[in-house]
């Protein structure tokens, strides 16, 4: 098993872009990320207009998601964030969230 942060630093050996890791760029990982999770919704909507099941994208799915996690964790890296701080926070925030009754709704602090 491989922690995010084992995984951000290992997965940045493979940032070509200009100025990676410097904090200087943080476009490229930007722009990759909506680029790669666009891909993802497109295949979503061919289910939809082709009648395709979940199942036969599944492994396309996957791999498009590995794509979105290089990319977050180049963005993270862009402005020297750890992933594994990021997912502790994320799930602190929803459970007080929950705790909260504030799963639903609108806006990124209630």
């Amino acid at each position: 098993m491989v922690h995010l942060s084992e995984y951000q630093v290992e997965a940045a050996e493979f940032a070509l872009y200009p100025n990676a890791g410097t904090g200087l760029n943080p476009e490229y990982p930007t722009l990759g990320l909506t680029g790669e999770a666009g891909e993802i919704a497109n295949k979503v909507k061919k289910i939809q207009r082709d009648g395709m099941a979940w199942a036969d994208i599944a492994k396309d799915i996957e791999a498009e998601l590995g794509d979105v996690l290089w990319y977050v964790a180049a963005l993270a890296r862009e402005f020297d964030l750890d992933l594994d701080l990021i997912a502790v926070r994320n799930l602190q925030k929803l459970h007080s969230r929950r705790a909260r009754d504030a799963i639903q709704g609108s806006g990124d602090w209630r």
